[in-house]
Order: structure tokens, then sequence, then C-alpha cells
């Protein structure tokens, strides 16, 4: 063992300058990949993190335009029936075959005012029955049979230009007449003009 004495500096060995540095230079490498996989680690963490966030709740949805707006109407007079009518007759453009205003409406049960100077298409309703009662003038009603040029109007309607057999019956002013869901039906010919109530009435 070598004794420095007080003054003297303390110098290392040649050797142990050597070990010290390979000692380093081995463990640089080490430190790295350490640090390196630390980094990943916590890229990960965040990454899970982030993944068990809840997302947005879904806001309250909005009610549909038209389901908020339909109107409640349970008693029309006969000056109303009347200005209805003369309403009707007034807006019909030339070759319509068809106008309509309410009378009367409360949730799916619909009574309106048919004006009908021409005549329309064949209908089927698949899901309700329809009620006419004749308020003025005269048509042949045609029911049954099977539709001519069948075409969907919507999911539960459907439209034709005629009908292929079927029924006849004359209405007039007064007569009432039901015709069953999913049953077609045709006013041809029409006297002139017929002014009806229709109702739909939903079936099960």
């Amino acid at each position: 063992m070598r004794t420095i004495l007080f003054g003297e500096k303390a110098t290392s060995s040649p050797r142990t300058s050597t070990n010290r540095m390979s000692f380093a230079a081995s463990t640089r490498p080490r430190f790295s990949r350490s640090m390196k996989l630390i980094g990943l680690t916590v890229t990960l963490a965040a990454a899970v993190g982030l993944a068990k966030q809840p997302g947005p709740k879904p806001g309250p949805q909005p009610v549909p335009q038209a389901a908020a707006q339909k109107p409640t109407k349970t008693f029309t007079s006969a000056a109303d029936l009347a200005a209805l009518i003369a309403k009707a007759k007034s807006e019909r453009k030339e070759g319509q075959p068809i106008v309509t205003e309410p009378i009367l409406e409360l949730g799916s049960y619909d009574g309106h005012l048919e004006y009908r100077a021409s005549v329309g298409n064949a209908a089927v309703h698949e899901k309700e029955a329809e009620m006419f009662y004749v308020l003025d003038g005269s048509a042949t009603l045609v029911t049954g049979g099977k539709l001519v040029n069948e075409k969907r109007t919507d999911a539960t309607n459907l439209a034709g230009s005629a009908i292929e057999g079927g029924m006849a019956r004359k209405l007039a002013k007064g007569d009432f007449v039901l015709v069953p869901e999913n049953t077609p039906h045709w006013f041809s010919p029409i006297d002139g003009v017929v002014v009806l109530f229709s109702m739909h009435v939903p079936r099960p």
C-alpha cells in the first residue's frame, strides 16, 4: 500500500483509470435502454388512461317537429264546415282530383273534408280502416278487387291508377260507408263534385 504524504497529489494508477472508463462505457448503453423503456411505459400508460375515459353523454333527442306541432281539433260547427267547403273549392287547381281540409284531429284519428271534382287514384291503407260520410253530391265507390299499376306511397299505403274487379256502389248525400283496412277503394265516376267527410281509423 502506498502512503501519500501531506501536500503530495494523489494519482491513480493507469489500471484504475482504465477500469473506471470501462465501467462508465459499459453502463452507458444500459442506462440509455432503461430511459427508453421508462418513456415507452409512460406513453402506453397515458394512452390506456385516455382510452378508459368515458365519452361524452348523448344529449336529449329532439322531438320531431311534425309530431310536436300536430294540432288538436275536437269541434267543427256547421258554419265552419260551410267555410271549409268554400275554401277547398277556391283553392282547387284545374285538374286537381282532391282538396282536403281538416275537420277533426286527435292524435292518430284524423277527420278531413275531401272535395273531389275529378277522378283520382285508387288507394289501399294497410293499417287503417276509412269511414266516409257524403256531405254533398254523389259518386260511385268501387271497393275490393286489385289495384292497377300498384305503387307504394309510404310504409303503410299503396296507390294505383284504377281498380280491376271489385264492387261498385252508388253514394249520395247522407250516405255512410266503412272501408276495412287493406281494401282497395276508388271513387269513379264522380257526378260533377262530391264532398266527403273521411276519417282514418287505426287498426291493430
